[in-house]
């Protein structure tokens, strides 16, 4: 080979390749950051959000397979109005695709008289393989998912 030829196998564009940022764990095309320190729901948003993200939002039966055992804020919630649950991002929760557990959500007041408006995500009692939702009072303290696009990089 000659000098020339080699450098023309160099010229071009970078590859583009899927990234995180440092901390975060790429699944599935996006990005997760996962925190136990406990927060509240609002806390938790504005602690993912300062990091480029949202809570997360659960729009496949593969992403909600994903997830540790802790219970974790989820980016849904009714508290705009009883019983319609958005996600973070305005949308509608798909009712064709939920995972409450049980009788969940169930707006329980006994304890909060506020209710129960925002949601997180964990183990169904007595059934540690499956991940189920549950509606809690939002100023509750749980562990945090943030999510977030995957960043292409180059090289």
């Amino acid at each position: 080979r000659t000098h020339d030829s080699l450098l023309s196998c160099n010229k071009g564009e970078p590859h583009p390749y899927l990234t995180c940022d440092r901390g975060w764990e790429q699944h599935g095309g996006k990005c997760y950051y996962f925190s136990t320190s406990g927060r509240s729901w609002e806390e938790s948003r504005y602690f993912c959000r300062r990091r480029g993200g949202d809570l997360v939002k659960i729009d496949s039966r593969e992403e909600q397979m994903n997830f540790v055992d802790d219970h974790f804020w989820i980016g849904l919630t009714d508290v705009r109005e009883e019983g319609k649950w958005l996600w973070v991002d305005g949308s509608p929760l798909d009712t064709s695709l939920t995972f409450w557990s049980g009788t969940e959500p169930d707006d329980w007041k006994d304890e909060h008289p506020d209710g129960e408006d925002c949601a997180s995500m964990g183990e169904k009692h007595g059934a540690a393989d499956l991940k189920c939702w549950f509606d809690r009072p939002c100023n509750m303290h749980q562990s945090i998912i943030c999510e977030k696009p995957v960043e292409i990089g180059r090289y």
